[in-house]
């Protein structure tokens, strides 16, 4: 079957650049991990445990409003490339996704809202990992939407706690509340002006890690970093989502404070990077995904700067999304070798960037625009 035609939009509401500080960052993902007593998790968990798992969440989803409308979409199931889909749209981990030679295990689904930013990932590391994913920077809302979620399924669900512990999860680092916000952002200024190191250094210092754009285990490329905690036990989960706010403010402000550094002291050489990412996502005829990706980088931060008018972010977000191999293959309706899928991407941004318009250069001299970081 065809998934898509079922769920076309699920996991994209958060390219709207809605949020605030949307140009710095992307997103806001807030992720419960769960499990339910009498049933072994982690790597000891067999396959009637993940089916009597998914049963048990079956029953009880059509008395949580949120789900009522959503499908449950048994990985199994799925055709190979509507998985790799929903792991590009950021719903669902490799880990779910299984090995390339066995595929997914018996069990493992994604439940989706048809109301709402939240998801449940079924039988991943963990029984149930409650997710929700918006636009900018709104942590306290993801972490509202979680929270709900964690009530009305608790509600139903015996989920496994320890009274000293708190809840108890596959991996000792999500013990506690199993609680992960992250943070997704871009931050070319401090990786221009070498200041990145020492803000991630800062970050481990005080509980929190990054890492790249699928998440755990993933490479940054294009000055794209997801931020998020590392303690989960002995706080509060709304203790742990103001901490990380709090600091991703922080780099916010370091963040601003480089690109007015690079207009200040730099302002030709960063128009140049700039117009030069343009003019060969414009013009370009093949493509690889980590090009894309650190030229999306200095035509972002040239948006970001005003110094590229016309240009919006929800069409930067759009091109990072639908540009990833297997939104190309679904869009070409067949599988694409490397350099078929380089020449596709390609053609794809030069489409939307043509619908959008061709960018003006005029007001780009040395005394050129005022940007919102000038005033």
């Amino acid at each position: 079957m065809d998934d898509l035609n079922t769920v076309p939009d699920y996991g994209l509401h958060w390219m709207e650049a809605s949020g605030a500080h949307a140009d710095i960052v992307l997103s806001t993902r807030v992720r419960l991990a769960r499990n339910l007593q009498g049933h072994a998790f982690g790597p000891r968990a067999r396959v009637n445990d993940r089916e009597a798992v998914l049963r048990r969440l079956r029953e009880v989803t059509g008395r949580v409003p949120q789900f009522a409308s959503g499908p449950l979409l048994e990985m199994p199931e799925m055709d190979t490339r509507t998985r790799r889909i929903l792991m590009e749209r950021r719903l669902v981990s490799r880990d779910l996704l299984g090995s390339e030679e066995d595929g997914p295990a018996r069990g493992t689904a994604l439940l989706l809202s048809g109301s709402d930013p939240t998801s449940v990932m079924v039988n991943e590391e963990d029984h149930l990992r409650l997710q929700a994913l918006v636009s900018g920077l709104r942590l306290q809302e993801a972490w509202s939407h979680v929270d709900r979620l964690d009530e009305e399924l608790g509600q139903d669900l015996p989920f496994a706690f320890h009274p000293e512990f708190g809840y108890l999860t596959s991996c000792p680092t999500n013990v506690g509340t199993g609680l992960r916000a992250s943070v997704f952002m871009h931050l070319p200024g401090l990786v221009l002006t070498k200041e990145i190191g020492k803000v991630l250094q800062g970050l481990s210092q005080v509980g929190l890690t990054f890492r790249g754009l699928y998440g755990e285990g993933s490479e940054v490329v294009g000055n794209f970093f997801q931020v998020s905690n590392q303690t989960t036990l002995g706080k509060t989960e709304e203790d742990l989502v103001d901490h990380l706010e709090q600091i991703v403010r922080r780099v916010i402000r370091y963040e601003t404070d480089a690109r007015r550094v690079l207009l200040r002291d730099a302002r030709g050489v960063t128009e140049d990077k700039i117009w030069r990412a343009y003019g060969l996502l414009r013009y370009a005829r093949s493509l690889s995904f980590e090009e894309l990706m650190n030229l999306l980088s200095g035509v972002r931060l040239g948006v970001s700067l005003k110094l590229l008018p016309g240009l919006r972010v929800y069409t930067l977000n759009k091109i990072m999304i639908f540009t990833q191999p297997a939104h190309l293959e679904q869009a070409a309706g067949h599988d694409l070798p490397p350099a078929e899928s380089d020449t596709h991407r390609a053609a794809f941004v030069r489409s939307i960037l043509a619908a959008e318009g061709d960018v003006s250069v005029e007001g780009t001299s040395p005394d050129g625009p005022a940007s919102e970081l000038d005033a």
